[in-house]
């Protein structure tokens, strides 16, 4: 019994560059990555982007333009007895046929900080070049000695212009796809499948894989009723619950709101949701946002994002994620101040940097007739008591503290009238 076929993405992986598709950012005449790969001029690099893009592939590209040996290790699998392994085997390589080796690493990120320094020794002394892949961003997964001495490339989601050229490959090639087959599909349904895959050629190819699989015998034309059954269960889109994707929408959402736009906010949200976000995350950050970016310039987006995640609690999907969408709009559609966070960052820092300082006697608690003794609320002045139930002159901050004003109101929204009485309620301290 023969061997199996492999899948669809490993036949139709391209084997130079001139049958890569995408990336033309890097992967073009003139660019320097396309011009090294080209002239086989190794050097280490780390390739990061979202799955299916092409990372695997143009590692292998590399190796072969370089006539050097391709060795793989998967950071999920490997630890660093495999490392050494590797390293045994490229020195033996050049020892014996002066044959340089390309050690390519899957999702390296998922290597601890011991396993990322194993390699370090052998790119230096050229034992082998490195090639890592990853879909998170290596400034925050990657050691920085390991960085120092590889190169980024940054890979893209492919377009639906290259996943329709993906598409139009493995449907016409004769050997590696299904030329062969005179596979029918429209317009119309390769572009749901293009949706479907979300910038990701593995994705699309598996998903045609499992398409022509239920076509029955002798059968050519895909309709539309196949192609809905195939995509019901794979056109989820891409959304790292984890990794750096899910914190640039969330980055995306907040900042949207910041800038007044609730279109835009509306849209993150969406894509959030679509992507399979816990919802009473984004319900917490709304909250955040309101007091953050909202604050006492209309305090009621406080309130109204607080209810939203009551009714994400007591009723569930969809009507939570609705009142959460009608939160947004508001706060978004509110005036803007961040006063409130700036006042409570720089109140934190004078309460690190200035220690214990005592709490000053005419503002301490007298339940005793020993603390009383000790002057404990001594002098206090009960404000209620003082015209306008303000004591104008009072000192509230520790002896020896001069008086901060942390709080900037912003002339936006109720700030505005805030701003007003403290300006009044300071021009009696002055008085005073």
């Amino acid at each position: 019994m023969g061997m199996p076929l492999k899948p669809l993405a490993d036949r139709l992986r391209p084997r130079s560059l001139d049958e890569y598709i995408g990336q033309r950012h890097l992967i073009a005449p003139g660019k320097p990555l396309f011009e090294a790969i080209r002239a086989g001029r190794l050097h280490s690099m780390i390739f990061w982007g979202p799955p299916g893009t092409g990372k695997t592939t143009l590692a292998r590209i590399v190796a072969r333009h370089a006539d050097a040996a391709f060795a793989t290790l998967s950071a999920v699998l490997s630890g660093v007895k495999e490392i050494r392994e590797q390293v045994a085997e490229a020195r033996r390589l050049q020892e014996g046929s002066g044959r340089q080796t390309l050690l390519f690493v899957d999702e390296v990120h998922r290597f601890n900080k011991s396993q990322q320094d194993a390699f370090l020794p052998h790119v230096e002394d050229g034992t082998f070049c490195f090639i890592g892949a990853t879909t998170e961003n290596p400034s925050f997964e990657l050691n920085n000695a390991l960085l120092s001495r590889a190169r980024v490339y940054v890979l893209r989601s492919l377009s639906e212009e290259d996943l329709l050229a993906v598409l139009e490959q493995a449907l016409t090639d004769p050997e590696r796809g299904f030329g062969g087959r005179g596979i029918d599909i429209s317009g119309e349904i390769r572009q749901w499948y293009v949706k479907a895959a979300d910038g990701d050629a593995r994705k699309l190819l598996n998903l045609l894989e499992i398409t022509v699989e239920l076509l029955d015998t002798g059968e050519r034309r895909v309709s539309p009723a196949l192609a809905r059954e195939v995509l019901a269960g794979g056109g989820v889109r891409r959304f790292d619950k984890q990794g750096e994707d899910f914190y640039n929408q969330i980055s995306a959402l907040h900042k949207a709101v910041r800038g007044s736009a609730p279109d835009a906010a509306l849209y993150w949200f969406c894509r959030m949701l679509d992507g399979g976000i816990d919802p009473f995350y984004l319900a917490r950050r709304i909250v955040r946002i309101a007091s953050e970016d909202i604050g006492n310039a209309d305090p009621r987006g406080l309130e109204i994002a607080l209810n939203a995640w009551s009714v994400q609690e007591r009723l569930g999907s969809p009507e939570g994620e609705l009142a959460m969408a009608q939160a947004l709009v508001y706060l978004a559609c509110a005036p803007k101040s961040n006063a409130v966070y700036v006042a409570y960052k720089a109140a934190r820092a004078d309460a690190e940097a200035t220690g214990s300082l005592e709490v000053p006697l005419h503002l301490r608690n007298a339940p005793t007739g020993l603390m009383r003794q000790l002057d404990y609320g001594k002098a206090y002045r009960y404000a209620h008591d003082e015209p306008d139930a303000y004591a104008a002159g009072e000192q509230y901050f520790p002896d020896g503290m001069a008086p901060r004003n942390y709080y900037q109101p912003v002339p936006r929204g109720l700030e505005i009238k805030i701003a007003e009485k403290l300006a009044r309620l300071r021009a009696l301290d002055g008085a005073g």
